[in-house]
């Protein structure tokens, strides 16, 4: 597959990198449910990516917005615990990473668009560490699920270095996917089913409106 990379989009990153997650508001939703290990497999026809760039209730959002993206789902990956809590991932003891698992449609969106969204959404420069969110459990990765993958993500991180894309050398963790968690359910379509939120209408609609005029030819026909 020959790798693509539009300067022009991720040079516009701050725009949209630059909206902070801070400081998550305190849902008042009791409601947990345990995690369940996902197969890392999609399904007949359709391909899998996961990715880590802070808050996942901001990724999920972009992603969910992307032509050719079926299902996004919210979850944790890369730690050390079995079916581990939101209350756990976000001690940051236990090694995961909030991330996104997307089932994309390889006919309409490639891979290596999604490395190009993924790159160009967040701030890949900044170690364990998005806007106001600070953890290992924040830190920008790619797992990813097969050589391909992994050979994509290597040689993009490798060319935006050498193109000069961003001040700082990249700090993206690109590692394989051994096991992906779901997330609870209250944190799955968070901000199409919170949108009157303060955090959703202050942090996330203005990072989505940004990332909709930057990347508006990769949008959902509506």
């Amino acid at each position: 597959m020959k790798m693509k990379i539009n300067l022009l989009s991720l040079c516009c990153f701050m725009l949209i990198a630059g909206s902070s997650c801070g400081q998550k508001s305190n849902d008042k939703k009791q409601e947990v449910t345990q995690n369940k290990a996902m197969v890392n497999q999609s399904n007949e026809g359709l391909s899998l990516a996961t990715f880590g760039s802070g808050c996942f209730w901001c990724t999920e959002a972009v992603f969910l917005n992307v032509d050719g993206v079926v299902k996004v789902a919210s979850g944790y990956s890369g730690g050390k615990v079995k079916n581990p809590t939101y209350k756990e991932v976000c001690s940051g003891l236990t090694g995961h990473a909030e991330v996104i698992q997307v089932t994309y449609d390889a006919t309409k969106v490639s891979y290596d668009e999604l490395l190009e969204i993924f790159w160009g959404t967040h701030d890949p420069t900044t170690l364990n560490k998005q806007g106001a969110d600070e953890g290992t459990q924040y830190r920008s990765v790619v797992f990813y699920h097969n050589d391909e993958q992994k050979q994509l993500a290597e040689g993009y991180k490798k060319k935006l270095d050498e193109s000069g894309a961003f001040s700082d050398p990249i700090v993206t963790e690109i590692s394989p996917l051994t096991t992906f968690y779901v997330a609870e359910d209250y944190h799955q379509n968070y901000y199409n089913l919170n949108g009157s939120a303060p955090y959703c209408k202050f942090v996330i609609q203005p990072k989505l409106e940004k990332f909709k005029k930057v990347f508006k030819e990769k949008l959902k026909k509506s």
